[in-house]
């Protein structure tokens, strides 16, 4: 995430602000520009020509997005997403939903950046995605993916609630933004493995994904991680089969990339190491793992000076780094050179010499 300023008076910003807390300025994120503006007036902004107003969330979902004017929705493109959200009259869950839709837009705007697509499943029924944020106060919810559509359990943005499912599961990390970015990995997996090539190689590395995915919930839920899981998986729930040992590597891609970004913004990483930095190929991945496994190491050991737990609590064998560089290629690939016009260079700086 990068460093965000106030326009009018130079206050550091937080991602999320809608108001600038020194010059009482009213703001607004405007996200083909990636930046956040100063409003004229309560609503509205003129960037670059282009008249653009408050996403219709903002007091639903606290978002401080903007959107165009002439939007017919008006709303903005992470809200838009949104398929089913708790009645107005929920206060509880509309206070959770709004929980959600925060971290949610960290995650869209990641995916922006990364220049993955970002379609709402009402625009492409058969490939779009969507979000159902629904409450389990008084029925049941089960957080997962299916064919594009991305259910969460809103109670996973109580703090007690999360973090009893956290030890009950014996899971080291479990967070509203992880659980986003482990589901939208489950889509990002049909939507990037396409070609023979794609597939041939997932299977090397994560498994066949047509394994029979409710007999290996069952063998997870019942015998856990097999022996030694440590040197192939990033975690144990991603042993359980081949689509979620995808999405948990995915996951812990987008932790790694949003992590170098924010680092970045504030010189604890090199400039290069933002998000929209030119990082492709092999060569792009080495050098993401390079700033990342000392710069997470420092961080895990500033939070035990603070009585925390490590803030990523995760070991990166060679196994996982190899699955991860395979996403990279996917995300971000190498660039394919004009073999002609290299080959005409080649020949010119030869009858140079």
């Amino acid at each position: 995430m990068r460093s965000f300023m106030c326009r009018k008076c130079g206050q550091r910003l937080s991602f999320e602000n809608s108001l600038c807390l020194k010059c009482d300025s009213a703001l607004g994120f405007h996200l083909p520009s990636r930046s956040i503006v100063v409003l004229d007036g309560p609503d509205r902004a003129v960037v670059d020509g282009e008249t653009w107003v408050r996403c219709a969330n903002a007091a639903a979902a606290k978002c401080n997005w903007l959107v165009r004017k002439d939007d017919v929705q008006n709303l903005c493109t992470s809200c838009r997403l949104t398929r089913t959200r708790p009645a107005d009259g929920d206060d509880q869950g509309m206070a959770a939903f709004a929980t959600a839709e925060t971290n949610k837009r960290r995650v869209v705007l990641e995916l922006d950046e990364l220049g993955l697509p970002i379609v709402p499943e009402f625009e492409d029924p058969g490939a779009g995605l969507a979000f159902d944020l629904l409450s389990s106060a008084r029925t049941p919810v089960v957080t997962g993916h299916a064919g594009g559509v991305i259910t969460l359990d809103l109670a996973e943005g109580d703090d007690v609630h999360r973090e009893q499912l956290r030890v009950e599961m014996d899971e080291p990390y479990r967070t509203l933004v992880g659980h986003f970015r482990h589901e939208i990995g489950h889509y990002y997996q049909l939507m990037l493995i396409r070609g023979d090539a794609e597939r041939a190689r997932f299977e090397d590395l994560f498994g066949d994904p047509a394994l029979d995915y409710q007999a290996a919930l069952r063998r997870h839920y019942s015998e856990g991680a097999p022996k030694g899981w440590g040197r192939l998986y990033v975690s144990s729930y991603a042993t359980m089969h081949p689509a979620e040992d995808w999405a948990e590597t995915f996951a812990h891609y987008l932790h790694i990339r949003d992590a170098l970004d924010t680092a970045a913004a504030f010189a604890m990483a090199p400039a290069g190491a933002t998000t929209s930095s030119e990082l492709s190929g092999d060569v792009g991945f080495d050098q993401i793992i390079d700033w990342w496994l000392p710069l997470s190491w420092a961080l895990n050991q500033m939070n035990r000076s603070m009585g925390h737990h490590d803030l990523y609590p995760f070991v990166l064998p060679a196994a996982v780094l190899e699955k991860m560089r395979f996403i990279h290629s996917l995300i971000q690939p190498a660039p394919v050179w004009d073999e002609p016009a290299l080959a005409s260079t080649e020949t010119r700086s030869a009858a140079d010499r």
